[in-house]
């Protein structure tokens, strides 16, 4: 199984700051079918690195802590119980906003590409029914905000682009067509976070700095019927991201400390008339994410401790006269980004885990009378909630979930291949796990962990696949192990450890299945080991080393499994390697490299397996090559790439081991949402279905 490198595992975690999304994927294995998704199949809430199929069971190693159905990122919930609806269009991305359209339906923006299987680029219209309807303006950015009024749509944003027109950050749009009218304000800045609207003015927040060539910081009121600013101008020294409007007051939340002339910490209250802001005053310490007015209170989510004058964690309920702060105190442990109110109960969204004296990992139900959780309503999302709507007996829950419901499973899992749920093993290790082997009715686990199947076990540990309790076996390496291999009587492990079994072992190691003490078999490498492949009495080893076996070798070498010393194979990779498959007299590579073998070539390449020259077989990755796999006469590949030679191939691509030439099969992986780094970095296949693991 093929192991994640170091640098890249730093990479992904900058870049997924706003949370780790991961898909798991099962498709027609047979090269030139439709790619069919099995839409069964659980998804986990982080990363997976490593995949095993054996039997009716699929094991993963990873970064998750949790696995459930897969929902994509805009789920609709029975508003009495939270239970999802029994079927709805998944959303392939991130989902900022939804809102009701008048008739029984909904619009949804964000950053998202498919919507239902059907194409949609970031903006959607559901039908009453939840189908997707043939509206379909799209969006050339992400749209993160919406507000309907009367026959119009208003969307913002970070678009420049609203169906094939020109518009900057905020568009008109027919609510029945989807046509863009000729409204067009023309913002100069960043994008537009929030809307609300009334019959003449739309009231817009963000971060721009003009309206239509008028100076205009942050929020700005423009004519509904010319696209014209007003004269208001509140002129917010950062940025709005939140709005609500009631009778003759605007109420702004942000990240701003000045705004409507007066000194106002992240919340004010603005006159619809002058623009400038009332006394009313909560002054709060940190951001504001969101705002509700319902009768005399204003709901203020986000990212504070005191507002309204009292300690308030990220959650608050303000006098909309005084602007004290309520009673009312659901203490969220996390940011709150979403707010809504129906009924006696305030519905709240966001990234916390704990809110109204209960556990409710990101989305809740909290009385509007105690502030307490509301019992037995629990959604369970695996990730952050951006925005919440109410229609009727219906609350559409929408961000960058793409799982509600499941169970925790922290860093491994077993699902029934059958169903796609998880099963009841359950070995939950404290740290992530890089790598799995199956021998028999035992799973070798290696990765970055101290507890595991109920026991200690450091980096490395033997579970039993009935129970998940760890077996007595106990090799203990003192650094993180990132590849496994299972051959007879040994488990020979990679990693970045300096001992292991009881002994003195640099990175490479074969302990005995019985013992757990290391044989003499001891090559040592001066750097890491991330890849192990077996092909006879011949280990194929990559990573990211200078000397292995007693020889100078580069990031690549083949051991004999009777002798210390490397094999006179010597392709000298110049950069890293991440992954080895053998395929008859071929060793196939991919990793960093841009030279391998004594050739150019990109990331991956073919290997004579006696020799160590590269043939002629060059696909040319755009990007690393993570994870290869030999099976059936195909070979796969999966990576960060998006390309690969001529093809335009997202992080996963096929070729006819026989031909060298690429199949027509294109699962086409995408990131989380539009931009983000994301990965296939683990394969395995069962029957007619190969999985891919990654983000």
């Amino acid at each position: 199984m093929v192991s994640p490198s170091l640098r890249i595992r730093g990479r992904v975690s900058a870049l997924h700051s706003l949370g780790w999304i991961l898909l798991l994927l099962s498709v027609a294995a047979n090269p030139g079918r439709t790619q069919t998704v099995d839409q069964a199949l659980w998804v986990t809430d982080g990363p997976v690195f490593s995949v095993v199929a054996s039997g009716g069971t699929l094991y993963l190693g990873g970064g998750f802590r949790r696995v459930g159905p897969a929902t994509g990122a805009a789920v609709p919930l029975a508003l009495s119980s939270g239970v999802p609806a029994a079927s709805f269009p998944k959303v392939a991305g991130r989902v900022y906003a939804v809102t009701p359209d008048g008739v029984g339906g909904w619009f949804l923006a964000g950053g998202f590409t498919h919507v239902g299987g059907v194409a949609r680029s970031n903006l959607a219209r559901l039908a009453s029914d939840l189908s997707v309807t043939s509206w379909n303006p799209g969006a050339n950015n992400e749209v993160r905000t919406l507000a309907v009024r009367g026959s119009t749509l208003y969307v913002g944003g970070r678009f420049t682009s609203v169906g094939g027109q020109t518009r900057r950050y905020l568009a008109a749009l027919d609510v029945s067509s989807g046509a863009v009218r000729s409204w067009n304000p023309n913002l100069v800045g960043n994008s537009v976070l929030a809307l609300v609207a009334n019959s003449s003015t739309v009231y817009a927040g963000g971060i721009f700095t003009s309206v239509a060539g008028q100076l205009r910081g942050c929020i700005a009121a423009i004519d509904s019927a010319t696209g014209a600013p007003t004269a208001w101008n509140p002129n917010a020294n950062s940025n709005v991201n939140a709005l609500a409007l009631v009778g003759t007051t605007v109420y702004a939340g942000g990240n701003f400390t000045n705004i409507g002339g007066q000194p106002r910490d992240y919340i004010a209250a603005l006159s619809t008339a002058t623009g400038n802001a009332s006394p009313w005053n909560p002054n709060a310490d940190n951001y504001i994410q969101t705002l509700t007015v319902n009768g005399a209170t204003v709901y203020a989510g986000g990212s504070f401790s005191m507002i309204g004058g009292q300690s308030r964690a990220n959650i608050a309920a303000i006098d909309a006269a005084s602007g004290a702060a309520a009673t009312w105190n659901p203490a969220a442990n996390a940011k709150v980004n979403a707010l809504v109110v129906a009924g006696s109960t305030v519905y709240a969204g966001g990234e916390f885990t704990s809110i109204g004296g209960q556990t409710r990992r990101r989305i809740a139900a909290l009385s509007a009378a105690t502030g307490l959780a509301v019992a037995g309503w629990d959604p369970n999302a695996n990730n952050v909630i951006l925005g919440i709507a109410v229609n009727g007996s219906t609350l559409y829950a929408v961000g960058g979930i793409t799982s509600m419901g499941g169970v925790d499973r922290n860093y491994i899992a077993a699902l029934d291949s059958a169903t796609g749920a998880a099963k009841t093993w359950n070995p939950n290790a404290n740290g992530p796990v890089n790598v799995l082997a199956l021998r028999g009715t035992t799973m070798y686990a290696g990765g970055v962990f101290s507890t595991i199947g109920g026991q200690s076990r450091l980096n490395l540990a033997a579970l039993d696949t009935g129970t998940g309790v760890a077996t007595s076996w106990n090799p203990g390496a003192n650094n993180p192990v990132y590849a496994l291999s299972v051959s007879g009587s040994k488990v020979y492990a990679g990693g970045t450890f300096t001992t292991i079994g009881g002994q003195p072992r640099n990175r490479i190691a074969a302990i005995d299945v019985t013992s757990g003490t290391a044989a003499a078999w001891n090559p040592g490498s001066d750097g890491v080991v991330a890849t192990l492949a077996r092909s006879g009495s011949k280990f194929y080893v990559g990573g990211e080393f200078t000397s292995i076996g007693g020889q100078l070798r580069q990031n690549l070498a083949a051991l004999d499994t009777t002798s210390d010393a490397a094999a006179g194979w010597n392709p000298g990779a110049s950069h890293r390697v991440e992954a080895v498959a053998v395929a008859g007299s071929t060793v196939y590579t991919g990793g960093h490299f841009d030279a391998i073998g004594g050739q150019s070539r990109n990331r991956i390449a073919a290997l004579d397996a006696t020799t160590g020259v590269a043939t002629d077989w060059n696909p040319n990755a755009s990007d690393y090559v993570l994870a290869v796999m030999a099976h059936g006469g195909t070979v796969y590949a999966g990576g960060v790439f998006i390309g690969i030679g001529a093809l335009s191939r997202n992080r996963v691509v096929a070729w006819s081991d026989a031909t060298g030439l690429p199949v027509d099969w294109n699962p086409n992986v995408s990131g989380a949402y539009p931009f983000v780094f994301s990965r296939v970095s683990a394969f395995a296949v069962s029957g007619t279905r190969i999985y891919l693991g990654g983000d």
